[in-house]
């Protein structure tokens, strides 16, 4: 191992020392075990975890020191003039698989740039936190500064580069990412916990070394001092790097990584939201038919009516008990928002729009406290429970009273069971009650626990050892391993926990009485297969209805259905002939210019065609549509009808319109809403939006026939 990790901190804490206390104040997800024996002070930072050998001596001091609140700290003082160039030349990268670039990168490559290694695992929260951080640098210096993503993973199944690539797609990450699945990078430069980040600088030195959340000041700060140092002596290079995006080439699909799902029998209503797309859509329970979509494609935090208002990511539902209102953890915002279903309007009735900088959190009039990754709800009576990931607690909000606060966990990341103020948590992520308690999925400890009810109650594990325990194994009691479960919920019918079993890829059962877990559904892989075989991809969350378990298949893009009788399994293809799934508007439709075209005045047809690549076919369980704009083209094309728009649902192939051609020249265009599927997988559905240019001239001469052709792109 380098010592890179001492050096680089004491650069930097001679510049701002009591700067990097206040940064360290919110945690590192979790310290990793290594062969050397220490606990760091970032893995004792608001419940990051500890290493699992010994502590050293003063490790002690370190967490006592590490408690302290921002409110606590002082506002860092900073030296006005100082070079943060680094003496120390960054090791080189192994031959290693990287994501989001078509080749290995190397720091000699990189000479002339800032880079920022994040060393990251994709399931911990406080990674999650540190993404805004660095698009919003990597906006700012987009030609001076490089991110690359170091995956290391703390889980088996993060380590696998098809599930990192779905993680890459899922939070839109556009810097290269390398997968460290062995810790080779990870201990070349001394890292310790998880966020960490290293910055290198245009020479290709080590400049410093930071862990934690909320390191865009400082990093702002450093950056920009870099760029002016090293562009004075013309040592900055704002080359592009060229990189190859995991998104490039990919297909749309209806929803993206639907996080959780909502069943209500009563009003015959599923919920789904759609975390990728920041919106929430509502479907019948029977048909699938759209009903409403809530919220935009386009992120933001915004309120009003459905079509304006703008969510970030969101991901647990609660539905009232008059059904008039659903509750949405949305979870980027760090905010809870209420949609009134009836009114057809979204309001914020907790958070600020930001990530609390309090810790552990406090009590207050909800829309006056700033929050932590909400994730889950669960509604009993007038008692919202929250599960609050990012800070490892369970919250609940007096609904009337319009106060929410901690209510279970005591902000430090664990596993340790005791009273509800005292007990620790890890990133709670699902929640479920039998009426009497609050069972709760702690993602990261990989394990199923129970919050009493009354004040004096206490927090208890069903399943689940620590945070290093996890793997596939059903059983009793200690004997079970789960994998970063992410949701839950309880069955009256027999008792039991149904549990997504997320990096497992399945579903299980959990009984909470004998400590008994089965696998229910799923295979010894993850995929995409309907039947009484079935195989799931990351699911993240569950409810039920009427006998059958409802399924956010997140990696899937999917819902999926299954009878608790029967055990088949089935997927739910959304009906949308209204259009409510694809908005009009240019916003991300991708425009194509087919070749000129010459017809003759007169009495006509179009005739529009679309092909598929091989292996694909139009699944006729969703309507495609067609959308023809007369408009468009300066009074070129006249409809029999006399209107002007012709919209089109479920078009036979190739599709052909009777109009009238008018002469003079302009330009025509139609949007196409494509439906279709591969051949194996027919229920899953992938969604091409497209708009066609077609550059026309109508005049004495040409074909009465106008002969449009349109071949998707093929899929990588």
């Amino acid at each position: 191992m380098i010592g890179i990790r001492s050096s680089a901190f004491i650069r930097w804490t001679g510049l701002v020392a009591v700067g990097l206390a206040l940064m360290l104040a919110v945690a590192s997800c979790v310290g990793v075990p290594t062969v050397t024996s220490y606990v760091t002070v970032e893995a004792e930072q608001q419940g990051g975890d500890q290493a699992q050998d010994d502590a050293t001596p003063d490790t002690a001091a370190q967490s006592a020191e590490a408690q302290q609140t921002e409110e606590q700290q002082e506002e860092p003082t900073v030296a006005s003039e100082r070079s943060y160039a680094g003496t120390q030349p960054a090791p080189e990268f192994p031959p290693l698989e990287w994501l989001n670039t078509d080749r290995p990168l190397s720091v000699a490559d990189l000479r002339g740039k800032v880079v920022v290694l994040d060393f990251w695992t994709y399931g911990c929260i406080n990674c999650m936190h540190v993404i805004p951080d660095l698009k919003r640098l990597e906006a700012k210096y987009a030609e001076e500064l490089v991110v690359i993503g170091v995956h290391s993973a703390k889980f088996e199944n993060e380590g696998d580069t098809d599930n990192l690539r779905q993680v890459i797609l899922r939070y839109e990450l556009e810097h290269p990412v390398v997968n460290d699945r062995d810790f080779v990078v990870w201990r070349t430069y001394g890292v310790r916990a998880w966020p960490t980040l290293v910055i290198i600088d245009p020479a290709g030195n080590v400049a410093g070394q930071q862990s934690g959340e909320r390191i865009y000041d400082l990093f702002d700060q450093v950056i920009s001092s870099l760029v002016a140092e090293f562009d004075a002596k013309g040592q900055i290079d704002r080359r592009p790097l060229g990189l190859k995006l995991e998104r490039e080439g990919l297909p749309e699909t209806v929803l993206s990584f639907p996080g959780k799902v909502l069943a209500d029998a009563d009003g015959n209503r599923l919920f789904v939201t759609d975390s990728t797309h920041n919106r929430i859509v509502v479907a019948d329970l029977e048909t699938y038919e759209v009903q409403q979509v809530i919220g935009g494609l386009d992120e933001g935090f915004v309120n009003g009516d459905f079509a304006s208002a703008r969510f970030y990511r969101p991901q647990g539902m609660a539905l009232s008990a008059d059904g008039r209102t659903l509750y949405v953890a949305d979870t980027e915002n760090h905010a809870i928002r209420a949609v009134d279903l009836v009114g057809g309007s979204v309001e914020t009735i907790a958070g600020i729009g930001q990530q609390t900088r309090t810790y552990p959190g406090r009590e207050g009039l909800g829309v006056e406290v700033a929050l932590n990754s909400p994730w889950a709800l669960e509604l009993l009576g007038d008692t919202l429970y929250v599960a609050m990931a990012g800070s490892h607690q369970l919250w609940r909000m007096e609904l009337s009273a319009g106060v929410i606060g901690p209510w279970a966990g005591s902000g430090r990341e664990g596993i340790d069971d005791g009273s509800l103020s005292q007990a620790s948590l890890a990133q709670p992520s699902g929640l479920a009650t039998d009426g009497e308690r609050i069972y709760f999925a702690d993602s990261e400890a990989s394990a199923v626990r129970a919050a009493d009810l009354d004040a004096g109650g206490r927090v208890t594990t069903v399943v689940g050892t620590g945070l290093f325990d996890f793997g596939d194994v059903d059983g009793e009691g200690d004997q079970v391993r789960l994998q970063h479960a992410l949701g839950l919920i309880y069955n009256p019918d027999d008792g039991l926990l149904y549990v997504a079993d997320t990096y497992n890829s399945k579903i299980k059962t959990v009984d909470p009485a004998s400590r008994q877990a089965r696998t229910f559904a799923g295979g010894d892989d993850h995929g995409w297969r309907d039947g009484t075989e079935p195989l799931f991809y990351e699911p993240g969350g569950l409810d039920l209805a009427e006998g059958r378990l409802y399924v956010a298949d997140t990696n899937n893009h999917a819902v999926r259905v299954i009878d608790l009788a029967t055990r088949e399994t089935t997927t739910v293809v959304l009906q949308d002939a209204a259009g409510l799934l694809t908005p009009a508007g240019d916003d991300g439709v991708e425009a194509v210019k087919l070749e000129a075209h010459q017809v003759a005045a007169g009495e006509g047809v179009v005739r529009l065609s679309v092909t598929l690549p091989d292996s694909y076919k139009f699944n006729d369980l969703a309507p495609s549509s067609v959308a023809w704009d007369a408009s468009s083209g300066d009074g070129l094309i006249a409809f029999d009808d006399g209107s002007n728009e012709q919209r089109i649902v479920r078009p036979e192939w190739p599709l052909e319109l009777p109009v009238t051609f008018q002469s003079g020249e302009g330009e025509v265009s139609v949007d196409l809403t494509i439906y279709y599927c591969e051949v194996e997988k027919a229920s899953l559905c992938l969604l091409h939006n497209v708009r066609l240019q077609v550059p026309l001239a109508v005049d004495d001469a040409g074909d009465s026939v106008l002969e449009l052709d349109y071949t998707l792109p093929v899929t990588p």
